[in-house]
């Protein structure tokens, strides 16, 4: 059998028979989905069925990150609401099947725009339609009821922001392998002024362009949920934003930045867009967009650890840590 990295292909061509048992049998064929630089995604056909496939990345997989049964659940929950989503097929918590525990989701058509030369070879129209697209379907998701769809107890949203800049200190200091000048203050200005917060929702977690997958002009599917959970919503409209002004240092390693490109609307107008959606209202959200910068920081620079480590699959690593001091330098001017 072929080598994948990240999968045992035999385990997992063991796994399938037992999924889909009416099925002929025989080794899937897995190649892995690039873009994603946390989670591995791979491409898996079985008899003729076109599967994704996600589980953790390979090694410094740091507390609490990476938990694919998250993932699994709140896609699940979420199948049946509007908020668009790929339907779930299986989960498998043995890590002796392919290495790590995995899960299984319908392959869900359409384009991911990955590149800036993606982004700007979209007519100005496309942009101003997907753009809003983006603000109405985080509201959507926003607007969804946790305990309605199973999920009351998906997280705990009484002094989530609080937890959160805990976390994100926590990881920080587990990925250390050089020093960060400013990221200690930045850490101490946000424990220091953390908003009351708003109402409890679904959060994504990293609400992004290129986290969701576009047919047709509209938004078919909302990928990677791994840092989802119950919190603020602002919080992922803040994360919107930092990806939506883009930041500089990190070459082609960062999602695209449509902010500032024709008929695209801007990082105001997103938020407009998404308060008029929402019906509710935007503050503190300086706070927000410094958190952003901070957390955005903090995965960089654990991804830049297993790189350095020799722990990442793919290309395009070895310039993932280069713009995380402006990330800190800029969340340090969000706070002012």
């Amino acid at each position: 059998m072929a080598v994948t990295p990240g999968i045992d292909l035999a385990g997992l061509t063991r796994w399938l028979a037992g999924m889909f048992p009416a099925e002929p049998q025989g080794p899937p064929e897995v190649d892995r989905i690039s873009g994603g630089r946390s989670n591995l995604t791979y491409h898996v056909v079985h008899s003729g069925r076109s599967m994704v496939l996600r589980r953790p990345p390979l090694g410094h997989v740091l507390d609490t990150a990476h938990d694919m049964q998250r993932e699994y659940t709140v896609l699940s929950a979420l199948h049946p609401t509007p908020v668009p989503v790929p339907q779930t097929l299986g989960y498998c918590a043995d890590e002796s099947v392919i290495g790590a525990p995995f899960y299984l989701m319908a392959k869900v058509d359409g384009a991911v725009y990955r590149t800036g030369a993606q982004v700007r070879a979209l007519d100005p129209e496309v942009g101003t339609g997907l753009g809003f697209a983006l603000a109405d379907t985080l509201a959507e998701l926003h607007a969804v009821d946790p305990g309605a769809v199973g999920l009351a107890g998906f997280g705990r949203p009484e002094g989530y922001l609080d937890r959160q800049v805990r976390r994100w200190c926590k990881q920080l200091a587990a990925s250390y392998t050089r020093p960060l000048p400013g990221a200690d203050e930045l850490a101490e200005r946000l424990a220091g002024t953390v908003p009351a917060g708003t109402r409890a929702a679904i959060v994504h977690g990293d609400y992004r362009l290129d986290n969701v997958i576009v047919r047709d002009g509209r938004i078919a599917a909302i990928l990677d949920w791994e840092m989802s959970t119950l919190g603020d919503p602002l919080t992922d409209l803040g994360i919107a934003c930092v990806y939506w002004d883009g930041v500089g240092g990190f070459g082609d390693t960062l999602p695209p930045s449509p902010g500032s490109l024709p008929g695209w609307p801007s990082r105001a107008d997103l938020i407009e867009r998404y308060a008029r959606h929402a019906g509710t209202g935007i503050d503190r959200l300086d706070w927000y967009l410094a958190f952003a910068y901070f957390k955005l920081a903090v995965i960089l620079e654990g991804i830049w650890c297993r790189y350095t480590q020799g722990l990442t699959v793919g290309a395009g690593f070895d310039q993932i840590g280069a713009g995380v001091p402006e990330l800190i330098a800029r969340g340090l001017s969000a706070t002012h």
